[in-house]
């Protein structure tokens, strides 16, 4: 099958449309542009493997940056899981789904869900609501909130969804991968106490850390323990699991403050434009242009790389530039467009 073409290819991109890689502005990953400062990592988190009180460090971290706000009954649930980026999760996705029976994607969303079950043999159905599910669904997936519609569901609508699914042995998975900003909408501590139930989260788009590959799965510890076989030791690196139990123990509000004031800038120079903004998170904006194919192209001719997609021909994510000079450099390319 195909694969699925992601954002972040500034240097094939700077291949077609000149120019070097740092010279590009990369608004195509929903990927906060501007990560917190980092303290050196220690040696010896570089000498060895990761062992198990950094682990539970991390781990302790992520539950408490996950779950703030909600209190904590630290005699139930299992800590989170660290997995090397979401997307090692979805590759063992299939081998939790009861095998007989198709899967249910809220679609549109995030392509490698459907890519990575179709390529395991199961019969993928893109439903456009939850109302459209039947009862030989075996596995639901839901992003939330969705990439790239923006669209948020209600945490009690989610947990009334887990309950009704459990009743004919069918699964629910949540991916949270742009929820920081919405603590409050998570499932993450539902999923750890409900068999049916799996929620994946993801450490580099907030923090702005994509390259150290790093996610969390909540779920029962049945599931987890599953996860971790399949995944096998060591996993996760030291300097990830470091860099996580550093930052999400700490106070990320500045983190949070400068994201706000990027997506605020953001949404005014895509209003200024003209642009119809039909979806987004605190990370991305996606808009509507009849000549998107052709904004697309004169973007890049600006070296300014954006995010399209071939089931929506009509539609651009446009994440965050890392300052003011970016948005005007984007403000600039819009106004000269003449399609």
């Amino acid at each position: 099958m195909t694969r699925i073409l992601h954002g972040g290819a500034i240097a094939a991109a700077a291949r077609i449309y000149g120019g070097e890689p740092g010279d590009w502005l990369d608004l195509s990953t929903g990927i906060n542009p501007n990560p917190p400062a980092l303290a050196d990592i220690p040696t010896h988190i570089w000498n060895r493997l990761p062992d198990a009180d950094l682990i539970e460090r991390a781990r302790t971290a992520a539950r408490g940056w996950y779950l703030r706000g909600i209190p904590i009954d630290s005699t139930s649930g299992a800590l989170p899981l660290p997995v090397p980026g979401t997307q090692a999760l979805i590759q063992i996705l299939p081998r939790l789904a009861p095998a007989d029976r198709p899967i249910a994607i809220l679609s549109p969303t995030y392509g490698e869900y459907g890519l990575c079950f179709r390529r395991a043999g199961f019969r993928v159905d893109e439903i456009a609501d939850l109302a459209d599910l039947r009862p030989d669904h075996g596995l639901v997936i839901v992003v939330n909130p969705n990439n790239p519609t923006g669209r948020l569901h209600d945490c009690d609508d989610l947990r009334g969804l887990a309950r009704r699914l459990e009743a004919s042995g069918a699964r629910l998975h949540v991916d949270e991968a742009f929820g920081d900003s919405h603590p409050e909408a998570t499932l993450a501590g539902f999923a750890a106490t409900t068999a049916n139930v799996t929620v994946s989260r993801s450490f580099g788009k907030f923090f702005g850390l994509a390259g150290v590959r790093l996610g969390f799965v909540f779920a029962q510890l049945s599931t987890l323990d599953f996860i971790e076989t399949e995944l096998g030791p060591w996993a996760v690196s030291g300097p990830a699991l470091h860099l996580a139990a550093e930052l999400m123990s700490g106070d990320a509000s500045r983190v949070a403050q400068g994201i706000a004031a990027r997506s605020a800038a953001l949404a005014a120079v895509l209003d200024d434009a003209g642009l119809k903004r039909v979806g987004s998170t605190d990370l991305f904006q996606t808009v509507a242009h009849e000549n998107a194919a052709a904004l697309f192209e004169h973007l890049a001719r600006s070296h300014i790389l954006v995010r399209k997609f071939d089931y929506a021909a009509d539609w651009l994510r446009v994440g965050l530039a890392p300052d003011e000079e970016g948005d005007r450099r984007l403000a600039q390319a819009l106004a000269s467009f003449e399609g």
